[in-house]
């Protein structure tokens, strides 16, 4: 028959403390491990929100437990998220695209449309997961397909919907990576699409 000891009220039992210790080193891993760590102050993407800014990096206590919280805001949805800046990659937190992407994605948008003969609500599903990806060339992938019914009658509402999500996404990444009036860019965006 084992025997169960109950820890000293305020103390701490080896397992505690070893569940400390890994936290610890989980946390310090999660930035030797990071070669371009996220910094308060930098504008980021969140795959299922868009482009958002780091507001603060520290300790907070949840639980019982410290975890070190990455705090981002979406201005555009006025809305603020925490989370674990261990998880913060794995959950689709990246740092803003670079302009060799951008090009990529631009010359997608300008390709062929890929017309697909399936059921639009299966397609509908596929390109909201492109969109709720948060990668930009995927998002490219969902405007190029959507853009020939963008000026014609052709188009649904839903079609119309995913597609003005999908230019929001582009758009607002864009803008801040170029430094640009969202505006501007969505003007350009809409003269490529318009010429390809």
């Amino acid at each position: 028959m084992s025997t169960f000891k109950t820890p000293p009220k305020g103390g701490m039992t080896d397992a505690m403390a070893r569940s400390a210790a890994a936290l610890t080193a989980t946390q310090a891993d999660t930035h030797a491990g990071d070669d371009d760590p996220f910094q308060e102050g930098d504008s980021i993407v969140y795959a299922a929100h868009g482009v958002g800014r780091v507001d603060r990096i520290g300790i907070d206590e949840i639980a019982g437990t410290k975890l070190e919280i990455i705090q981002i805001s979406f201005p555009g949805n006025q809305m603020t998220l925490r989370i674990p800046l261990s998880k913060a990659r794995k959950s689709g937190l990246r740092k803003i695209v670079t302009r060799d992407i951008v090009e990529k994605a631009m010359s997608i948008i300008k390709g062929k449309p890929h017309i697909s003969k399936g059921m639009w609500a299966r397609r509908a599903v596929a390109y909201q997961e492109k969109i709720n990806s948060g990668d930009l060339i995927q998002i490219a992938e969902v405007l190029r397909d959507l853009r020939r019914n963008v000026d014609s009658l052709d188009g649904s509402f839903s079609e119309r919907k995913l597609f003005e999500a999908a230019q929001e996404r582009f758009v607002s990444e864009v803008a801040v990576l170029e430094n640009k009036d969202p505006t501007a860019v969505l003007q350009a965006l809409t003269e490529t699409m318009k010429a390809a």
